[in-house]
């Protein structure tokens, strides 16, 4: 029989986390200092405040993509559902910046969790913890709601919360806002209309800024009678040139291997890649 989905948490939730981290071949980030080398890197992404979300007392406002993906989403259905902000209290935190009540084992150092707020009302935390819990039924996201302080703890699963995002869009592409653009500029450039860029991104209105990245699906015009192609599938080994924002997962999910795998061909002993490096990648027949 499926387990109910419950707010407790346990030992083995931890644990979870802390396995897929490692699988995802995640670098606990150590110091201040380390997490800038991520930054740098395109590891770690700046989680900013939205007219649909705000940071409070977050002393490292950076993540791994796939949770500012979650953040940004969650945030806008959170807007439209309560008509009120939702405030993240917690993002990255150096293993050595740890608060003395963290679990041991804590996939926070790794960029893969996120602390909200509880809101106020009952109609609104009824709608949070019922979307958390309906996530974490989908295998996405582990949810916890802590006591000391009263917070909820979300360790996202980012490959696999992606992949969902993309299974319901029809997969995307990325798009960063450059000065002059405007949603409905960006809908007749994609082909995707502004109504679907504002669900897919979670946004409630039409602003947007220079620098801030979008996710674009793939319109049905685009791809409806378009044969699948298998020209990755075909190749045998290639060399991968690293661009900027790019990180070992996306490379991986790109050529179809793992992390673990191009870590292993190319001996990386983390996930820390600089622009320009070349990667040998191996892909299946």
């Amino acid at each position: 029989m499926t387990q109910a989905q419950s707010l407790r948490g346990s030992q083995t939730s931890i644990d979870r986390q802390n396995r897929l981290a490692i699988n995802y071949g995640f670098t606990f980030v150590q110091t201040a200092s380390h997490m800038a080398r991520l930054v740098n890197g395109g590891q770690m992404v700046k989680v900013t405040p939205t007219p649909n979300m705000d940071l409070h007392n977050v002393s490292f406002p950076y993540a791994r993509p796939g949770v500012k993906l979650f953040v940004n989403r969650l945030s806008g259905q959170y807007r439209n559902a309560c008509g009120e902000k939702l405030t993240v209290t917690s993002l990255t935190r150096p293993v050595n910046q740890q608060p003395p009540n963290a679990a041991e084992r804590s996939v926070h150092p790794a960029g893969m969790a996120v602390d909200l707020r509880v809101p106020r009302t009952r109609q609104c935390r009824s709608w949070l913890e019922r979307t958390l819990l309906s996530l974490e039924a989908k295998g996405v996201l582990d949810v916890t709601r802590e006591r000391r302080p009263p917070h909820y703890h979300v360790a996202v699963y980012v490959q696999s919360y992606e992949n969902y995002v993309a299974s319901m869009i029809g997969g995307t592409s990325r798009y960063v806002v450059r000065r002059g653009d405007t949603l409905s500029g960006i809908s007749s450039l994609t082909g995707v209309s502004v109504a679907q860029l504002r669900s897919v991104n979670g946004l409630s209105g039409d602003l947007i800024h220079i620098g801030q990245e979008l996710q674009i699906p793939a319109s049905p015009e685009r791809t409806a009678g378009t044969p699948p192609t298998n020209e990755l599938a075909r190749i045998t080994r290639v060399s991968h040139k690293v661009r900027k924002g790019e990180t070992l997962w996306r490379i991986g999910n790109r050529y179809g291997t793992s992390v673990s795998r191009i870590m292993m061909e190319n001996d990386l002993d983390d996930d820390l890649l600089k622009v320009g490096q070349v990667l040998q990648i191996s892909t299946s027949q």
